[in-house]
């Protein structure tokens, strides 16, 4: 994998092989951290960031929710991934801003730790590969499920919740899948190790409600290109045999961005082959961060 040249760190650009924090990192101990994924992709226009703002709003909101105060404005850390693409000249790439808590404390209680937050960037092409986006990949249902929202902070992309996607996804890859879906606690389809999940069946979308699953920025834009399309949204609860009889399902995520699922569990879906409202959701994806539709200039952050 290609890396950055340099690191945003705590106000200051550092070279990507210098940009290191100490062992004793209270984060690296206990995963109490958040994060974010966004893409900058290359348009008519020039490369432009794909609903920046949304993103960053979702950052300190993930802070706040586990009771961290991020030591810098929205208005900075925008302006700060914006200069991280342009210092590092990048036309495309994947931008991973991070808080996290620093090495002046011991145990538990992260009371009274320094809060730091890095920003970097890289190339990163399709996470699920480019013959996932055009043709569909295979998933299993993991044996992992999703956090329950009074376990942890399902709202929030905290480093450490990422533990259970972690299982499930080399879970997936060991069993000679692409990637798992995790159901709830209830039984009921959840999302992706890190992508939300929707099905369609007779023409109906649905996609599971905000109750346990990330409220995904991919998601949201989805939905809002389905509604524009008149095809009827339904946020509901559903079984994983209701996926093994949907006519299409596909994940969305910034990483994952719109990928078709053609098989789950050695069923395929449907014709086991991308279906008609995907392929026209992913084109619409695609248009919007290529900008290519007038309409969602507004989610583009121009470098």
């Amino acid at each position: 994998m290609s890396n950055g040249k340099l690191i945003w760190m705590d106000g200051k650009f550092v070279r990507w092989k210098d940009a290191n924090v100490h062992i004793m990192t209270h984060t690296f101990h206990y995963g109490f951290g958040v994060f974010e994924g966004i893409r900058c992709y290359k348009t008519k226009k020039g490369s432009a960031i794909f609903r920046l703002k949304e993103h960053v709003s979702r950052l300190f909101d993930s802070a706040k929710i586990i009771g961290i105060e991020i030591p810098f404005t929205p208005k900075k850390a925008r302006d700060s991934i914006v200069e991280v693409v342009k210092k590092n000249k990048f036309k495309e790439c994947y931008i991973r801003p991070i808080a996290y808590t620093g090495d002046d404390k011991r145990g538990l209680n992260y009371l009274g730790t320094t809060i730091h937050l890095s920003i970097a960037a890289w190339p990163w092409g399709a996470y699920l590969g480019k013959e996932g986006l055009n043709k569909g990949i295979r998933v299993k249902v993991s044996s992992f499920t999703r956090h329950h929202h009074n376990i942890t902070m399902t709202k929030a992309k905290v480093c450490g919740a990422y533990i259970n996607s972690i299982m499930a996804k080399t879970e997936s890859a060991r069993d000679g899948y692409d990637e798992a879906i995790m159901l709830d606690v209830n039984g009921n389809v959840a999302e992706g190790s890190g992508e939300n999940i929707f099905m369609v069946k007779n023409g109906i979308i649905k996609t599971p409600p905000l109750v346990t699953v990330l409220d995904g920025i991919t998601r949201n834009s989805i939905i809002e290109f389905a509604v524009e399309k008149k095809i009827e949204v339904r946020e509901e609860f559903f079984s994983r045999d209701m996926l093994y009889t949907a006519d299409e399902v596909f994940f969305t995520g910034t990483a994952a961005e719109v990928t078709p699922i053609r098989e789950i569990d050695n069923r395929p879906v449907g014709n086991g082959k991308p279906g008609s409202v995907t392929k026209m959701l992913q084109k619409s994806y695609f248009n919007a961060v290529l900008g290519n539709n007038k309409k969602y200039h507004k989610w583009l952050t121009h470098i």
